[in-house]
């Protein structure tokens, strides 16, 4: 390979046949002299258009052979030609420098043509010079070499991260591999399982328990989780019924009056608040706005009566402090309605929670957010929450679904396949890599292989082949033909 030519923070390097080079690999522009180098990402690959090649591909395709007799070669030259015509021209941004064995980020120098070689830089080399994956490591793929591919999970800790992609390429999969490398270092994590693909981590292919049986809770809504008004406290209920219920303002002052003077009487259930509402003097039209969304929390079965079996949120941080976690809250059998109901119990909950220090931290993962998060939400989990505690990574794949605003506040990105320029446009909008790039090497991603952008990989863009995991991972699509 030699260096051909260098605009902006473009270089063109010229490439020969039997030197094998994809989309997303890293060269090394190293100058022998000047004893430093600049790190490469190819983007794209094309021929390199020399003078005269059409016309030399024209003429053979009319057959020079059958016209003019056979070709007489003295000088041996059909051999070169042939390999000048396989010449490509590699494409590739600037990231970094390299110099002493360590990154720099200053790229304002060029390396001679001259005195220059280049080569390629396998990813788990540039893993080891960036340092990543020693401190806490997560395994979660390998650079198709076999070496395996390590991130350390202090990348995620107190970080705003998005894994994307389009259905099928793997975006759940590599989700489940960070929760349970986060769970490995002893770390809690909440799930919002919308498809059931998470309930069965704790089981291996074959159906037997692995090592994190014990360490995965699965809550299923109405079932083995369920929460008394007493502990959801008259915050979060109000939360539900403002945001959820939409009960109107005055509606609802009237409600927090009410609860109040059940709190005092200590009387507060399901059973006293219906006949409070039926017999306390009020006008019509409030009485039958709470009414009805008291029946409306009570048929959720999500809410139940003082002395049934409940779940505490708090228990299970208890549970998990010290040796790690992770609860599951399966929302795939629950109406849309219902899914909501928890979510908002949940986050309401969990942020009294980290606000009154009684958790310390804990790791959100929500997958397709879109289906029940209500958009004020998604501003909350990236601030408000964010200092208090509550880490989120969101998975969807819808792109668009998610504001700019989230965007630029990512940490890291996790860039599955996409082929539709409109989905590509949402994210490379706020991407911490040039839209080129992005564009370029997510359209050829193969499946299982992802796009890793941000401070996961020390904001040097990486392509890595997401490792196969041993558990039964569920998720998959059900056929017909099968």
């Amino acid at each position: 390979m030699r260096l051909f030519k260098k605009e902006h923070d473009t270089v063109q390097v010229l490439c020969f046949p039997e030197e094998t080079v994809e989309k997303g690999d890293y060269l090394v522009v190293e100058d022998l002299k000047a004893k430093r180098s600049l790190l490469v990402q190819v983007v794209d690959i094309q021929f390199a258009n020399l003078p005269g090649m059409m016309e030399d591909l024209v003429r053979e395709d009319v057959g020079d052979a059958y016209l003019f007799g056979e070709d007489y070669d003295p000088l041996q030259l059909n051999s070169q030609i042939t390999l000048l015509r396989d010449i490509r021209i590699l494409l590739g941004k600037i990231r970094c420098s390299i110099q002493g064995g360590s990154i720099d980020m200053n790229v304002s120098w060029l390396p001679s043509r001259v005195h220059s070689q280049i080569y390629r830089l396998k990813p788990h080399q540039l893993f080891e010079l960036l340092k990543l994956g020693f401190r806490r490591p997560i395994k979660i793929g390998d650079d198709g070499d076999g070496f395996e591919l390590r991130i350390d999970a202090d990348a995620l800790d107190g970080k705003l991260s998005i894994i994307t992609g389009r259905k099928g390429s793997g975006k759940s999969h590599l989700s489940k591999l960070l929760v349970l490398g986060l769970v490995d270092h002893g770390a809690p994590v909440l799930v919002f399982d919308v498809n059931g693909e998470y309930v069965n981590l704790g089981v291996n292919p074959n159906g037997e328990k692995n090592r994190y049986h014990d360490r995965i809770m699965v809550l299923n809504p109405a079932k083995n989780f369920k929460v008394t008004l007493s502990y959801m406290g008259l915050a979060t209920a109000s939360s539900l019924l403002a945001h959820v219920l939409s009960l109107p303002e005055t509606s609802l002052r009237e409600f927090s009056r009410i609860w109040k003077n059940l709190e005092r009487s200590d009387s507060l259930s399901l059973k006293s608040l219906k006949n409070t509402l039926r017999c306390c003097d009020l006008n019509e039209h409030v009485r039958e706005a709470l009414l009805s969304r008291v029946y409306t929390l009570e048929r959720s079965g999500f809410v139940v009566e003082e002395g049934e079996e409940t779940v505490r949120l708090e228990d299970f941080f208890a549970k998990t402090s010290g040796t790690g976690g992770a609860a599951v809250i399966n929302l795939s059998r629950s109406f849309p309605l219902e899914r909501k109901l928890v979510v908002e119990f949940t986050l309401s909950k969990l942020v009294e929670l980290l606000r009154v220090r009684r958790v310390k931290a804990c790791f959100l993962f929500a997958e397709e957010a879109h289906l029940y998060l209500r958009e004020t939400y998604w501003e909350d989990a990236v601030t408000r929450m964010r200092h208090l505690g509550l880490f989120t990574t969101f998975i969807t794949n819808r792109p668009d679904s998610i504001g700019e605003d989230i965007y630029r506040q990512a940490d890291s990105i996790f860039l599955f396949n996409f082929k539709n320029e409109h989905d590509l446009n949402a994210i490379s909008k706020a991407a911490r890599i040039d839209g080129e790039t992005m564009k370029a090497i997510a359209q050829s991603l193969k499946p299982h292989h992802c796009m890793t952008i941000g401070q996961v990989t020390g904001e040097i863009p990486f392509v890595i082949r997401v490792k196969p995991l041993d558990v039964k991972t569920m998720g998959e699509t059900r056929t017909f033909f099968s």
